[in-house]
């Protein structure tokens, strides 16, 4: 026997806020385990200033693909934020979609580790843009349902869930742009993550938001 129930009001102790506790939770599980795929670099003696400084300097790459992946992830998780902050009602079509985006940000890890262990070759550089294409895409997915009826707020203004749609979609124009650098110039495809400002620029040009 099915039965239906009418949306809730958002509060403590509800529905919503158990998946947001729960998504924080997963978000920085995923951002503190990037810091453990570097090792402490094994140096043998004659343990020199300059051994010591030759052995971290080896390190530069990894470093680079942490904090990149550790802010892309801050960025999804701030995305994330802004879009259940206009949540106000419960729908339990926000599991599956939330899900996915859960589960494609807690593989970033391995993937920013691979990237980094190989870093300037085009498979391990496109796969990591295209990861981060997935995670976009699955981001749009969810920001779309929070944003939209009969989970968004009745006060939440049109034009602030349009800015919110716009900046996910940026996002994604942003990690396409990295998977087709990785194809072209492999070392330069993290460093093509920065054009997400500039796509989110540009969609605010070409389609202003309204009320």
């Amino acid at each position: 026997m099915q039965t239906t129930h009418a949306p809730d009001t958002h509060g403590p102790g509800h529905a919503i806020e158990r998946l947001i506790f729960f998504s924080d939770a997963v978000f920085a599980i995923a951002i503190t385990l990037l810091i453990i795929e570097i090792h402490v670099p094994e140096i043998h003696p004659p343990l020199t200033d300059a051994a010591f400084l030759q052995a971290l300097a080896h390190l530069w790459v990894k470093f680079l693909s942490f904090f990149v992946s550790f802010f892309v992830i801050g960025a999804f998780w701030a995305a994330h934020h802004r879009a259940f902050d206009c949540a106000r009602h419960w729908s339990p079509r926000l599991i599956l979609p939330n899900l996915c985006l859960l589960s494609t940000v807690a593989a970033m890890p391995f993937f920013t580790a691979f990237s980094s262990e190989y870093y300037g070759f085009r498979v391990p550089s496109a796969l990591y843009a295209f990861w981060m294409m997935l995670i976009a895409l699955a981001n749009i997915w969810v920001q779309r349902l929070a944003t939209s009826a009969p989970v968004v707020g009745e006060r939440v203004a049109k034009a602030h869930c349009r800015v919110i749609r716009q900046r996910g979609l940026a996002t994604l124009l942003g990690t396409i742009s990295a998977f087709a650098m990785a194809l072209v110039l492999p070392f330069a495809s993290q460093m093509t993550l920065a054009t997400i400002p500039l796509w989110r620029l540009l969609l605010q040009r070409v389609s202003p938001p309204r009320g």
